[in-house]
């Protein structure tokens, strides 16, 4: 039967739910603090429900209080990150409609400007909540101290709250302007049932999160899943190599709990390595260390958002002994296929469908593979490659596949097919019974830190500067963020010499970086007199990479 998230929070009031860099928070706690800022909430919308509640929060305890105020009081959660330029935040806004921003101290100065422009209005959580804490492993939360936990009297049945959408998670804007994900309760409870069945969560896990609170991976994944179990997460305040490594190997660390879990992006795990290189590579005991309480304290390590190369998977193994379960999601359907949590994980792989999602591979219209986590069949043999191998476009079923597009119905539409399977996008290859993906078919479609980006949406967004004349966008291969954002750009003055090109590449970037996301910022710009393209107008990407970018090509 299901229940929300906030009201399972019931089961443990004084286990502690978030550790955080202010200290340790109980279920209790961090309920109680919800249960009156949902009252502020209900009082501010007029008792509505199913208004859009932007959040921009730290990576702590304030997050989770936003999230659970939001659907105590039957609203829609519109996360947010601090990162993202202001003219991206203000379309966030706008899209959605937004009706008020939870925030605090921290980011009022990003908020406020916002909010001024559009009229908006916007609550610090520091004047309606006293969050409620004791100091970082100074002492615990003991029978003798309990807090009284508030009730929760919203109003709303469990069985009403199952069916009201619950997020708008916005997309990389991979194929465009970013659109609204609007994502149900329902669709969050399958998604995070299904991943606490398959890598066995416990209300003994602790997990170390370190990922963006925007995404599907660090809300649901990293985030959701423990709370949603009883178990303790040690939220930092943003990624660091060094922190990691503490809260990994415990260092100088004795709180009576230590960290088993960790989640990240391939990214992350490139810079914890070279972290590990310059910190304990030269310290034969420390190697010996490192591999031993990971390989021992550590049950489950994890990687996605973006392709695993097979070298940082061996490396990580060396380093580590752990194998990094390799698994395959997207907004729009969370995650869907998973390198088993025991049994054998290769690199390059994802595994196979996740409890309670149905896969199917389709080519030209004629289905090649289908099934779930019990049973895939071959559907098409006659379409089997040399290698006994499927290969065709991915499309996911299932309770975890989203709702709709935000007020957007006709691309709703568009990427499911007639019988509801939606359209990924993505080609993948079926071969010795685990899934594989290829990837995008667009040149397109660049995978940079973990995020997806449109070339085609960074392209006309730097057209809008009066000095870019024309441009090409590309992705080029790196060893770090997988790649890289490379543009082609003509500037409507030819006659500036090599050091004025120096200062215009360096202003447009810092232009860039007002209109765009961070990760859709072109960080190799070449100045051109004209981008080459065919009778047609078009630009052929792939001759523009080997003609015009050669040099990045060996990695």
């Amino acid at each position: 039967m299901y229940r929300p998230i906030f009201r399972l929070a019931y089961q443990w009031p004084n286990k502690i739910a978030v550790i955080d860099k202010s200290g340790e928070h109980t279920y209790s706690s961090i309920l109680n603090s919800s249960i009156t800022l949902s009252k502020v909430l209900e009082q501010f919308l007029h008792g509505e429900i199913q208004e859009r509640v932007a959040i921009l929060c730290p990576n702590d305890a304030s997050y989770v209080v936003a999230q659970w105020a939001s659907w105590i009081s039957g609203q829609i959660v519109v996360p947010l990150s601090p990162h993202h330029p202001a003219a991206m935040l203000e379309y966030f806004i706008n899209d959605s409609d937004t009706k008020v921003i939870l925030t605090t101290a921290e980011f009022e100065n990003i908020v406020r400007p916002l909010a001024e422009q559009f009229q908006q209005k916007y609550l610090l959580l520091e004047d309606h909540v006293t969050m409620n804490f004791k100091p970082l492993g100074k002492s615990s939360f003991e029978d003798n101290n309990k807090i009284d936990t508030l009730d929760v009297d919203n109003n709303i049945s469990d069985e009403e709250h199952f069916d009201l959408n619950a997020m708008i998670i916005y997309t990389s804007g991979s194929t465009g302007p970013p659109k609204g994900v609007v994502l149900t309760h329902k669709n969050l409870n399958a998604q995070i049932c299904s991943l606490k069945e398959a890598w066995g969560w416990s209300n003994k896990d602790v997990i170390l999160h370190a990922l963006p609170l925007n995404h599907i991976h660090g809300i649901v994944n990293a985030l959701m899943c423990p709370l949603h179990t009883g178990a303790r997460c040690v939220m930092l305040p943003k990624f660091n190599a060094t922190d990691v490594w503490t809260w990994l190997l415990a260092i100088e660390q004795n709180y009576g709990y230590r960290v088993n879990i960790f989640m990240g992006v391939p990214t992350m795990y490139v810079k914890l390595i070279e972290n590990y290189k310059k910190t304990f590579e030269k310290n034969d005991r420390m190697v010996e260390y490192v591999k031993a309480v990971c390989s021992q304290k550590i049950r489950l390590m994890i990687s996605g958002s973006a392709p695993l190369p097979s070298t940082l998977f061996n490396q990580w193994e060396q380093i580590t002994g752990h194998k990094l379960l390799e698994r395959y999601g997207m907004s729009e359907i969370g995650m869907a296929l998973s390198n088993p949590l025991n049994g054998e994980r290769k690199p390059g792989f994802v595994g196979q469908p996740l409890p309670g999602v149905n896969v199917q591979i389709v080519k030209d219209d004629i289905i090649l593979v289908e099934g779930n986590n019990t049973n895939i069949k071959t559907v098409n043999i006659k379409k089997q490659g040399e290698d006994n191998s499927y290969i065709g476009n991915l499309q996911i079923k299932g309770d975890n596949v989203f709702k709709e597009y935000w007020r957007k119905p006709e691309s709703t539409k568009k990427e499911f097919n007639d019988n509801g399977w939606f359209k990924t996008g993505d080609i993948a290859e079926y071969v010795d019974n685990s899934f594989k993906i290829l990837g995008r078919k667009s040149v397109d479609i660049i995978k940079t830190g973990g995020y997806k980006v449109s070339a085609l949406y960074v392209e006309t967004v730097m057209l809008q500067n009066k000095a870019v004349k024309d441009i090409a966008v590309v992705g080029l291969p790196d060893s770090t963020w997988g790649q890289r954002i490379g543009a082609l750009i003509v500037m409507d003055e030819q006659n500036l010499n090599d050091v004025e090109h120096k200062k215009f590449k360096k202003e447009l970037k810092s232009w860039a970086e007002t209109v765009l996301p961070p990760y859709s910022v072109p960080t190799v710009m070449k100045i051109v007199e004209e981008v080459p393209r065919n009778a047609l107008g078009k630009v052929d990407k792939k001759s523009l990479l080997k003609n015009s970018f050669s040099e990045y090509l060996i990695i």
